[in-house]
């Protein structure tokens, strides 16, 4: 890593989500040195993919989400960590000479659940005692709301179990999921709900199945940047017996949208219902015609 032209604040962690306790660190930071340039390091991919990758968590955010929203929260840059099985390996005291000696920092802000080195036995105070004399390390306590500790697992709890307002709550915004519109089987346009389908990533969190209300954002067309309030519904499509999850989201009272190969961000605000499998597709237009009224009255 190159050293910044001035004095910087190192701010350290993997900040999956980018939630209220990471913002919070980020702030700090931006107090500790008003006048100095915060740079948040930050490692890709998580480090349990590495690891062990049946242990590893699906993700709230893509990487350039989580630069973009760390900068939103005030860094002046964002270090991405390639993370290594060689990196895994160094001792905690390799790790600091190596990851943070080169950015020269005067103040190291951490949360207090943060690990780094060999095994993970890295511990704050023992980052306070490598700095001696070197920088001095901030060990923030966790954000609590409402009494529920905030971290990227609950989260991803929330997130599991349709709690999207809940997660909201604990990310500072609505949850997303975001990728390329794909041709789905054509039956929303039949049934008179024409849907942009996503494929569920399988890296990613994605909502339990179920109907939300939320909003669609295009990339691209002539709706580019607007967020276009929206029914959306996650699940396999039991009706037809349909094995793919995806998250098909249709934009109300618009069937002139082609958002095909475009890319859109889906924004959870509300849970509906859970999915339902109907006898036939009068009691499935039915119930969407209700979700659609849901959604208008959980959205205005």
């Amino acid at each position: 890593m190159s050293v910044p032209e001035e004095s910087s604040t190192v701010v350290i962690g993997n900040f999956d989500g980018v939630h209220r306790g990471h913002q919070a660190l980020v702030q700090e930071a931006k107090r500790v040195d008003p006048d100095g340039c915060v740079v948040v390091v930050t490692f890709w991919p998580h480090p349990l993919s590495v690891l062990a990758p049946d242990r590893a968590p699906a993700l709230l955010c893509p990487l350039e989400r989580r630069i973009e929203w760390l900068k939103d929260a005030g860094a002046s840059e964002v270090r991405v960590v390639n993370f290594t099985p060689e990196i895994a390996s160094w001792t905690p005291a390799v790790f600091v000479e190596r990851v943070l000696g080169p950015l020269q920092p005067r103040h190291v802000l951490v949360g207090q659940n943060f690990r780094f080195g060999r095994h993970a036995i890295g511990t704050p105070d023992a980052l306070t005692e490598m700095g001696h004399g070197r920088f001095q390390v901030h060990a923030m306590d966790l954000v609590a709301i409402s009494g529920v500790t905030v971290s990227s697992t609950r989260v991803r709890e929330m997130v599991a179990a349709g709690k999207v307002a809940e997660a909201a709550l604990l990310l500072g915004r609505p949850f997303e999921v975001g990728g390329v519109v794909v041709m789905g089987d054509q039956r929303g346009r039949e049934l008179g709900f024409p849907t942009a389908n996503l494929v569920a990533p399988r890296d990613r969190a994605v909502p339990s199945d179920g109907v939300y209300a939320g909003w669609l954002e295009p990339s691209g067309g002539l709706d580019a940047g607007r967020r276009l309030p929206s029914a959306i519904s996650v699940g396999t499509n039991p009706t037809f017996e349909g094995v793919e999850q995806r998250v098909e989201t249709y934009v109300i009272g618009r069937d002139d949208l082609e958002l095909y190969g475009v890319d859109v961000t889906v924004t959870f605000a509300e849970w509906l219902r859970g999915q339902i499998k109907f006898d036939g597709i009068e009691p499935l237009i039915s119930q969407m015609s209700d979700d659609v009224e849901a959604a208008k009255r959980a959205l205005s």
